[in-house]
């Protein structure tokens, strides 16, 4: 059974936030043993001793933010493709699928445009780069699950995500409240209190 037993009002998501977090559980006597993480960089910093697993569902929506929902490009729908199957995969046969992905591609993603004013030039498909250097740096995170299984670490934030989901919701629903009874009631849901609402 999952719980939640951390939580704070910050106004910006920082690394600072984290670390302090981190700290925070620690002193109360929690023993942190994984994190699953959303790729924000610099958290992998604060948690460098732990087996870290990158969230499923956030990879997926990098690469779907980098080539949308339907890529115009052979490259861009191969790369989608090969993402889809990415929480029913094994590390080997998806870390193959994505180096032969690349051997395929790579001049491609080579291909450059000057601009004909400043002589200047840039990569033709920026995008589709930055979809398969997100897959590339994530690589070692994406199958820590698999790695740990004694540690039963979930693929994906989803618990937490559905968590904010619902409470965005309720606070929508509520928005005529003030705002001091409406973290009142985000500080019940977190600890599993109910709302009466």
């Amino acid at each position: 059974m999952r719980i939640n037993v951390y939580w704070m009002k910050i106004t910006t998501e920082t690394i600072a936030e984290y670390q302090y977090a981190r700290d925070t559980l620690e002193a109360q006597g929690f023993t942190l043993r994984a994190i699953v993480a959303d790729g924000k960089p610099g958290i992998r910093g604060v948690f460098s001793d732990l087996p870290i697993q990158m969230c499923h569902f956030h990879q997926k929506a990098i690469i779907t933010k980098h080539l949308t929902r339907r890529p115009k490009l052979q490259a861009g729908k191969e790369l989608k493709e090969l993402v889809k199957h990415l929480c029913n995969s094994e590390e080997q046969e998806f870390t193959q699928a994505l180096l032969r992905w690349h051997l395929k591609w790579q001049d491609f993603l080579k291909e450059r445009t000057v601009d004909v004013e400043t002589g200047h030039w840039y990569y033709t498909h920026k995008r589709l780069r930055s979809a398969y250097r997100s897959l590339k740096n994530n690589l070692p995170y994406l199958f820590t699950y698999k790695r740990h299984p004694e540690l039963d670490i979930p693929n994906t934030t989803n618990s937490l995500d559905g968590m904010f989901a619902h409470l965005k919701e309720l606070l929508r629903i509520h928005r005529g409240l003030k705002p001091d009874l409406k973290y009142k009631i985000v500080r019940a849901i977190l600890q599993n209190r109910p709302t009466n609402l």
